[in-house]
C-alpha cells in the first residue's frame, strides 16, 4: 500500500503530526464499501470461475468448493484474530505481529473510524485481501489434494504467514518503515501466494497426467468469464488503497487497468510470433499477469507507465512458464507462481523505475534515488521469497501430519475429486 495511504492506518497516526480528529465522509465511505465489494467479486465468482475452467471436467466442482471454502474459512480467521494481529500495536513484538487488542472485532463500534470511513468498511476491506491470497495458492495443488489437509493447510498457513506478514507491511510493522513502494501488495498478496504455491506443488507432487493433453482446460468459456470477473475486481483491489474517493484513487484504477492491457497485448503477440496463432487463454493469462506487475506499482506510475509496466511483466512471465517451469518438471497446475510470483517479482522491480518523474511517475521519499530504492524493494521481495517458503514448508508439513497425508488417493486421482471428495459433479454428461 502506498506511503501516504499509511497516514490514514489508526497504528501509524502517532508518528505524524494531528491537528483534527478524523471526520467521517459518506462518498469515502461508499467507495470503500464499492471497492470492498469488488474484490470480493474478484474471488467468488471470479477466481473460481478463472480456475475452474482451466480444470478437467471431473475436478471443476473440487475446484469452486476449494475457492469458496478458503474464502469462507480465511474470512472468519481474520475476523476472529487476523485482523486484530495484523492492524494493532501496543506491546515489544510490533515490528512482527500485532495485539490482541481487537481480537473478535472488540473495542470497534460504529463509530469507529479508520481515516474517513468506518472502521468497519475497512475491516471488510482488509478481509477480502486476507481471502484471496490463499484462494491464489489452490490453482497450484488443483486436481490432487485431499479437501481436508487442504483446510488445515490454509487454515495453519493464514495464520503463521499472512497475517504477520501483513502485520509487517500494513499494520506498522518494520517493513511498513521502510517506506517500500508496493502500493497494492505485490509482497503481500502475490509473491507471497506465488511462492506458496510453488512450494505446495513440489511437496504435494505432479498429477498421474502431468504433461498430457488430459490436462488441458475443460471450458475456456468459464475460464473467459472469471478472468473477465478478476479484472474487474482487480480496480476495487487497487482502488481501495487509497482509501478516499477522489483524482488520486481515480488514476490508481485507471493505471490497474492499463497495466492488464498492456499485459494482454503483449502475451498475445509473443504467443502468435511463437505459435503462429493468438490463443484466448494467453491473452487472459497475459491480463492477469499484466495486473498482478501493475499492482505494486499502480499508485506511483503514470498511465503510460502502468501500460510499460504490463507490457512487460506479461513476457518474463510467459518465458517462465515456457523455458523455466517446462525444464524444472513442476506441476504448477494453473501456473501461480509463475504469473504471481514472478509478475509480483517483476512488477515491484519495475515499481521504481516508473515512478521515475522523468517517466512520469510520483517520485521517491524522503530523497531516494532509484537506485536506492531499487535496494529496499528488492530486499523485500527476498525476505518475502523466504518468509512465504519457509511458512509454506511448515503449514504443509503440520497439515500433512495431522490429516495423514496431503495428497489423494491414486485411485480418487483417476475417477476425480468431484465424485470422491465431494460426492457431486459439474455436468451431467461430462468428458475427463
Amino acid at each position: 500500500m502506498k506511503q501516504t495511504m499509511l497516514l490514514a492506518l489508526p497504528v501509524l497516526l502517532c508518528s505524524f503530526p494531528v491537528f483534527a480528529a478524523p471526520v467521517l465522509n459518506s462518498g469515502d465511505t461508499a467507495f470503500m464499501f464499492i471497492t470492498a465489494s469488488l474484490v470480493l467479486l474478484m474471488t467468488l465468482p471470479g477466481l473460481a470461475l478463472f480456475y475452474g475452467g482451466m480444470a478437467q471436467s471431473k475436478n471443476v466442482l473440487s475446484v469452486l468448493t476449494q475457492v469458496f471454502s478458503v474464502t469462507a474459512l480465511t474470512g472468519v480467521i481474520f475476523v476472529l484474530y487476523g485482523y486484530s494481529f495484523s492492524f494493532t500495536d501496543g506491546h515489544s513484538l510490533n515490528p512482527v505481529i500485532g495485539s490482541g487488542q481487537k481480537v473478535f472485532l472488540r473495542n470497534i463500534t460504529t463509530d469507529s473510524l479508520t481515516g474517513t470511513v468506518p472502521e468497519y468498511v475497512y475491516v471488510f476491506f482488509m478481509l477480502t485481501f486476507a481471502a484471496i491470497t490463499p484462494a491464489l495458492i489452490t490453482g497450484a495443488f488443483a486436481e490432487r489434494i485431499r479437501f481436508s489437509s487442504m483446510l488445515v493447510f490454509i487454515a495453519l498457513w493464514a495464520t503463521i504467514n499472512y497475517i504477520p506478514l501483513a502485520h509487517m507491511a500494513w499494520g506498522g510493522g518494520w517493513i511498513a518503515a521502510l517506506s517500500v513502494q508496493d502500493f497494492a501488495g505485490g509482497d503481500v498478496v502475490h509473491i507471497n501466494s506465488g511462492v506458496a504455491a510453488l512450494t505446495a506443488a513440489i511437496m504435494i507432487g505432479r498429477r498421474q497426467q502431468f504433461r498430457t493433453s488430459a490436462l488441458i482446460p475443460h471450458n475456456m468459456t468459464m475460464t473467459m468469464t472469471g478472468g473477465s470477473l478478476l479484472m474487474l475486481g482487480w480496480l476495487g483491489f487497487c482502488g481501495g488503497c487509497a482509501l478516499a474517493a477522489n483524482g488520486y484513487s481515480m488514476l490508481v484504477i485507471l493505471n490497474t487497468l492499463l497495466g492488464g492491457f498492456g499485459g494482454a497485448l503483449s502475451w498475445m503477440l509473443l504467443e502468435w510470433r511463437i505459435h503462429k496463432r493468438p490463443g484466448l487463454l494467453g491473452i487472459i493469462t497475459g491480463a492477469v499477469a499484466g495486473m498482478v506487475g501493475i499492482t505494486p506499482a499502480c499508485g506511483y506510475t503514470g498511465p503510460a507507465g502502468a501500460i510499460c509496466v504490463g507490457l512487460l511483466t506479461a513476457p518474463v512471465c510467459l518465458f517462465f512458464i515456457g523455458r523455466i517451469k517446462q525444464r524444472l518438471n513442476i506441476d504448477d497446475a494453473f501456473d501461480v507462481f509463475a504469473i504471481h510470483g514472478i509478475g509480483g517479482i517483476v512488477g515491484g522491480i519495475l515499481t521504481p523505475v516508473f515512478a521515475l518523474t522523468l517517466l512520469g511517475g510520483s517520485g521517491f521519499s524522503a530523497g531516494r534515488h532509484l537506485t536506492e530504492q531499487l535496494l529496499v524493494n528488492v530486499g523485500v521481495i527476498l525476505f518475502t521469497l523466504v518468509f512465504s517458503a519457509l511458512t509454506s514448508w511448515i503449514a504443509l508439513m503440520l497439515a500433512a501430519k495431522i490429516c495423514g497425508g496431503l495428497r489423494t488417493s491414486r485411485e480418487n486421482e483417476t475417477e476425480g475429486l468431484d465424485i470422491t471428495e465431494h460426492g457431486e459433479t459439474g455436468y451431467r454428461f461430462g468428458n475427463n
